[in-house]
């Protein structure tokens, strides 16, 4: 999200080494800038266009399978999932409208392409970058009213909804975006920068807590609910009542079944029982007994860790991703000495990340989501 600061023209070069030469007359110095300082430089910008140029391209790929998961499967096609079949969508489109214009912004760091591209690509920019960050707190919403009261609000949970959810996250998003171009003025002449005016202060201030310092605060409040509803049910399985017993049995020599059916069994307190047949005391029949209540509790335990370690995941990536941006962003206006262009793009290429790992954490901590992802490759290779 390119918040309108300020960069100014190229890479600044490495120091040169000059030379001095001195004669009887007069001391003459003659600057010589070693062409090794301009091939240093295009190495880096070569393989910095590189690097962000593969991060874009996986950001598209995974953003697209994701959408493709979804569309192909229809045991997936639920309320929950298209909140993140929408969240792919608006992070791909960070990945096809932003990304790409940006890598060549942050290797050249001059603008050539106009004032009308300049225009798309910021509000591009703010726009697909706050209602990414904005669906994260729809689909947590979704999960939060899902938990609390699962009975009712599985009447409530269509799609409808969940469209409802995803237009107002939209909105949002479009109203932080359109006040900077109310007071845009047309720079005369050739346009080298490209950025949002941040004199408005107050602007600054709009932005950045309603795209991402409320929406964290939501999470966080969201994301602790979720997992104290989660705990309760768990804990409220209490180990004392008794559940179905489930027996399973086997022979543990080479007897015929038909034998070991036919033989009553003289089971003690052990899990080995022997059979009163003919077969003498070297056929036995090892007795397997659990507690399905005990079981069942084990299951909900795992369900649970992973629950938990998914949400740790998906709210500690997004805030490593974004919060030195916007911390960045607030600083800059009321320090504008503080301002590196380097580091500025480094935040801002470290928030577009997380527009890779998102379809990545939502997938991956699926199962459904990994059989059908799966299953869509496979179906790929075998049409090959």
């Amino acid at each position: 999200m390119s918040a309108g600061m300020e960069r100014s023209g190229h890479f600044k070069p490495t120091p040169g080494h000059f030379e001095v030469l001195n004669s009887s007359t007069s001391t003459n110095v003659t600057l010589t800038p070693k062409t090794d300082e301009k091939q240093e430089s295009f190495a880096f910008q070569v393989t910095l266009a590189s690097v962000l140029g593969l991060i874009t391209l996986a950001t598209i790929l995974s953003n697209a399978f994701v959408i493709a998961t979804i569309s192909q499967s229809r045991k997936l096609q639920t309320p929950a999932n298209f909140l993140i079949a929408s969240l792919a969508v608006t992070d791909l489109l960070v990945s096809v409208l932003v990304m790409p214009i940006c890598v060549l912004y942050t290797v050249t760091h001059v603008w050539t392409l106009g004032q009308v591209i300049c225009d798309i690509w910021l509000s591009s920019d703010i726009t697909c970058c706050t209602a990414s960050i904005l669906h994260l707190c729809v689909i947590a919403l979704d999960r939060y009213w899902a938990i609390t009261d699962a009975v009712e609000y599985a009447k409530k949970r269509t799609q409808a909804r969940a469209a409802g959810m995803v237009a107002t996250a939209w909105i949002i998003a479009i109203s932080i975006s359109l006040p900077p171009f109310f007071w845009r003025q047309v720079k005369a002449g050739e346009l080298t920068t490209c950025s949002v005016n941040t004199d408005h202060i107050f602007y600054t201030i709009y932005s950045t807590f309603g795209a991402f310092y409320i929406p964290t605060l939501l999470l966080i409040a969201l994301y602790g609910r979720i997992y104290v509803e989660a705990r309760k049910r768990i804990l409220k399985q209490s180990p004392k009542k008794a559940g179905k017993r489930l027996t399973s049995a086997h022979l543990s020599t080479n007897s015929p079944a038909s034998v070991a059916s036919t033989s009553p069994l003289h089971c003690g307190r052990q899990d080995l029982c022997s059979d009163s047949g003919s077969l003498g005391s070297d056929n036995q029949i090892r007795v397997t007994v659990s507690d399905s209540l005990l079981e069942k509790k084990r299951i909900s335990a795992a369900r649970e860790r992973k629950a938990t370690k998914t949400l740790g995941v998906i709210l500690g990536a997004y805030i490593v991703c974004w919060l030195p941006f916007f911390i960045y962003t607030l600083l800059v206006p009321l320090c504008p000495s503080c301002f590196y262009v380097e580091l500025f793009d480094f935040f801002n290429w470290l928030g577009y990340i997380n527009s890779l790992i998102n379809p990545i954490i939502y997938t991956m901590s699926n199962d459904d989501f990994k059989k059908a992802f799966h299953k869509l490759i496979s179906f790929r290779c075998c049409r090959r």
